[in-house]
């Protein structure tokens, strides 16, 4: 099966929380080692948003439905990159009318 792609407009959110991790051994005479933890040790969330009509919102939960917070979909970063990831929180909120504001946070997943 091919690994689906959220191909809809964003708005992107805040900032997105970029972090690596380390693994530090600190020893007595004051000297410091770091080294990545593991291969993918770059950890990344992007808060998105999407703002439209009900059908469209509908359109984009059953995605997430479909990928149901575990199974990895591709999406492009605002910085162009093209990437796997994860949206395990969406939350569609009336706007009044037929219009809804849908909010999420995309986390980055990786290939086993």
């Amino acid at each position: 099966m091919a690994i689906e792609r959220f191909t809809w407009p964003t708005q992107n959110g805040d900032a997105p929380d970029i972090t690596y991790r380390v693994r530090t051994s600190q020893f007595g005479d004051g000297y410091k080692q770091e080294s990545g933890d593991g291969p993918n040790n770059k950890v990344d969330s992007y808060p998105i948003s999407y703002t439209g009509p009900k059908a469209k919102v509908l359109e984009i939960m059953a995605f997430f439905d479909r990928h149901a917070g575990a199974k990895a979909f591709l999406w492009t970063t605002p910085l162009g990159e093209l990437g796997l990831f994860t949206c395990k929180k969406p939350v569609p909120t009336p706007m009044g009318g037929t219009a809804f504001k849908l909010t999420a946070t995309f986390d980055r997943a990786f290939q086993p």
